[in-house]
């Protein structure tokens, strides 16, 4: 039986920045792969029956494949310069989990079929659309749409697919599959201060608040950086960075909870000497009132377009993806809890594969205690006390999902089996 942290440890250096601190594993990567690679060959130790389906989302069956199926999981892929646990903790998780189960001999009592999962682009940082797997296979986004949508390199996500060994004509809903989910909890490192300072290491996801992504695109007249008059210039990259520098004060002055961030931009041809053609960011809006995210964004584009009138460019703003509030399943939250009785419930400002699952399939969340704070960046953290923590809630929540509690017990009684040290 493997321990989650001994798991955690077989990938640590997987993906490392060779620039600095943190990690790089974007989706449908060369990296990604060597995890997907790390999870079936974990899977095939366990002798569960691994798939990868149409949108690349990859399965691992523990019994036979069926209707109500208990499915838990989360994603292998990082922001750049990531953490270590914004995804790949949920991953191990699942299979310490199962190990227990395992062990304890509650799964041949089980009348439900289990499954593991990892969803691949769950940060969106490759091809700019969050949760891109649980969207393709939920119809969140028209298959038509993410076959043409471009990584940075100008490769189509339909051309990485087909190298990935995907075949573009069957992206897509894959209803058949929705149908046969009956719950899915996803175990995740917590991504803010909710936990920090209580004596609890592990919190129930009430809802996740509503956030999009737009891509704002200045056009202006590229030229000589020693030769053009000020007076002369259509420079985008000052419209651009104007508007960028009004956000926070448009956000704060919109809604106080609201919170809008450009942490990617990009200016073209990008030369020292270069006055620029073109500068684009990508502007992230959150707040749990949808309707607040739109006057933020309001806001923004039409200072903005100020910006750029005086500055004599163009401006284009288009959705890249927008998720509104989600708030997780009633019924089979209140099952967690009662199993669960101590765990805090706690919204969440982050995306999760869950919240675009949530509408299609009964979905829940776990959130593991991180004493830093902080995440999408090198000082996320999570102690080895409450990884185990986790797995432990983990084990619990799915052994009540399907239905096991007593053999889960009776296993307990003849030894160890959580997901610490053995």
């Amino acid at each position: 039986m493997s321990d989650v942290v001994s798991l955690l440890s077989q990938i640590e250096d997987t993906g490392r920045d060779t620039r600095g601190p943190g990690y790089q594993r974007p989706g449908f990567s060369a990296t990604e792969r060597e995890l997907r690679e790390w999870f079936l060959a974990e899977a095939a130790r366990r002798g569960l029956d691994t798939e990868i389906d149409a949108n690349g989302i990859t399965w691992a069956w523990a019994t036979p494949q069926g209707a109500n199926a208990v499915v838990t999981g989360s994603h292998l892929d990082s922001v750049p310069g990531g953490g270590e646990f914004d995804g790949p903790l949920g991953v191990a998780s699942a299979l310490a989990a199962f190990d227990v189960l395992k062990a304890s001999g509650a799964l041949e009592r089980s009348t439900r079929p289990l499954a593991l999962a990892v969803f691949p682009e769950e940060e969106g940082s490759r091809f700019g659309v969050a949760c891109l797997g649980s969207r393709l296979l939920t119809g969140a986004i028209d298959a038509d749409r993410a076959l043409g949508l471009k990584d940075a390199a100008g490769d189509t996500f339909a051309d990485v697919a087909r190298g990935y060994g995907l075949e573009p004509d069957r992206i897509g809903r894959d209803q058949s599959r929705l149908a046969g989910i009956g719950s899915f909890i996803e175990l995740h490192v917590e991504q803010g201060v909710g936990l920090v300072g209580t004596e609890q290491a592990v919190a129930i996801g009430s809802s996740i608040i509503g956030h999009g992504r737009w891509h704002f695109s200045f056009s202006g007249q590229g030229n000589h950086a020693g030769t053009t008059p000020m007076s002369h210039r259509a420079d985008p990259v000052v419209a651009a960075s104007r508007s960028i520098g009004d956000i926070p004060t448009l956000a704060a002055a919109t809604d106080a909870s609201a919170v809008a961030t450009v942490g990617r931009t990009l200016i073209h041809p990008g030369g020292t000497n270069v006055i620029a053609s073109a500068m684009s960011f990508w502007l992230d809006i959150r707040h749990p009132d949808d309707a607040v995210v739109e006057q933020v964004l309001e806001a923004i584009s039409r200072r903005a377009r100020q910006h750029a009138s005086d500055g004599g460019v163009e401006v284009s703003i288009s959705q890249e993806s927008y998720s509104p509030t989600t708030h997780f399943t009633a019924d089979l939250n209140s099952r967690l809890t009662s199993v669960l009785p101590d765990a805090p419930l706690l919204p969440s400002g982050a995306g999760h594969d869950a919240g675009i699952l949530a509408a299609h399939v009964p979905s829940a969340m776990l959130y593991v205690r991180n004493p830093t704070g902080v995440s999408h960046a090198p000082e996320e953290a999570c102690e080895v006390d409450d990884q185990r923590a986790g797995v432990d809630a983990l084990v619990k929540v799915l052994a009540r999902e399907l239905g096991v509690e007593d053999a889960l017990a009776d296993g307990a009684a003849g030894g160890p089996t959580t997901g610490g040290a053995q």
